[in-house]
């Protein structure tokens, strides 16, 4: 006779799994937007704490995980290349999709919005809740790297279809050098391949404070993101949000599992490649004078899309037994 877990259907403990691994950081979200509807939270706070998690928190959780992680087991830098290459890959698809589909004056924001995924913040939760500590100090290196290529990416296309900014490669250079997030990874790897470690005092209170990136942040997110802008929201940013949510991800682990990436390594890729619209893409957007409402309502609905898409995802490739 089957146990009581036995007993249950393959497709329920699959989706209480998945749910389990999506649920917990897409309520974060929904707690942000709900405090900021009952007022308990405001514009102002959302600002100084989001400004908060880049300065401070997120650079101190991202040095701790990369300072606990095992070079030869846990920064996977075959990994972290592939999903590099596939990435820029994948902008350039989208890119050649846009001058094929969408009016010249929104191809920027079109293009940064269907492929600038938030994985520092979602897809470093997501790679957490469902890895622990492996999808957090793995997760870091591909944060870091990606963050790179999104700020390059970003900026070259929003300069070509912007009507006041230009793409000067040292402003990118002093972005990214200056950037607390890639300032925090860079200062990690040496003290992680040389085996150094600080004194455990100093580790507690960087703990107490890299505790606070993840939540903060994705109340934050709640609490930036805009119902009138889906309300707003057009066929462009619908079809920007499917791109972003639905084609990257699937295209990226297509193409993962056609060079033989399966597990852990593969979850990664999806989590990362699936992660919303990041929601310093309207911060760039509205920077270069394009449409920031196409950009608010493409961060809205991909957010909104992700909860299923990713939760999905999860869900096949786990009854797959490929993650």
């Amino acid at each position: 006779m089957l146990s009581e877990q036995e007993g249950l259907p393959i497709d329920i403990s699959i989706l209480a799994s998945t749910l389990g691994v999506s649920l917990p950081v897409f309520a974060m979200v929904f707690i942000g937007a709900v405090l900021k509807r009952l007022g308990w939270i405001d514009q102002a706070f959302v600002d100084t704490a989001s400004s908060l998690v880049f300065r401070l928190t997120m650079p101190t959780l991202l040095f701790l995980s990369l300072l606990r992680a095992d070079p030869g087991q846990d920064l996977k830098l075959g990994l972290v290349g592939f999903y590099l290459v596939v990435s820029v890959a994948i902008f350039l698809v989208i890119w050649g999709w846009a001058l094929w589909r969408c009016p010249r004056v929104d191809r920027g924001v079109f293009v940064q919005g269907a492929f600038r995924g938030n994985c520092g913040i979602v897809g470093l939760a997501l790679s957490a809740n469902m890895y622990g500590d492996f999808g957090l100090s793995l997760g870091s290196v591909m944060a870091g790297g990606i963050i790179i290529v999104n700020l390059v990416m970003s900026a070259i296309v929003l300069s070509v279809y912007s009507p006041v900014v230009s793409s000067r490669p040292l402003a990118i250079l002093k972005d990214v050098a200056t950037n607390p997030l890639i300032i925090g990874i860079v200062a990690a790897l040496p003290l992680t391949y040389l085996h150094l470690d600080l004194p455990p005092w100093l580790m507690t209170s960087g703990d107490y404070l890299a505790s606070l990136s993840l939540p903060l942040a994705l109340i934050c997110i709640g609490g930036s993101l805009s119902l009138q802008a889906a309300r707003e929201s057009g066929t462009l940013a619908l079809s920007a949000s499917l791109w972003k949510v639905a084609v990257m991800p699937a295209i990226g682990v297509a193409l993962a599992l056609a060079v033989g990436f399966r597990g852990a390594e593969l979850g990664m890729l999806f989590l990362f490649l699936g992660s919303p619209t990041a929601a310093v893409a309207y911060v760039m957007a509205r920077g270069a004078g394009a449409n920031q409402r196409l950009a608010a309502s493409i961060i809205m609905l991909s957010t909104l899309l992700s909860l299923v898409s990713i939760s999905v995802g999860i869900m096949v490739l786990t009854a797959a037994d490929l993650v």
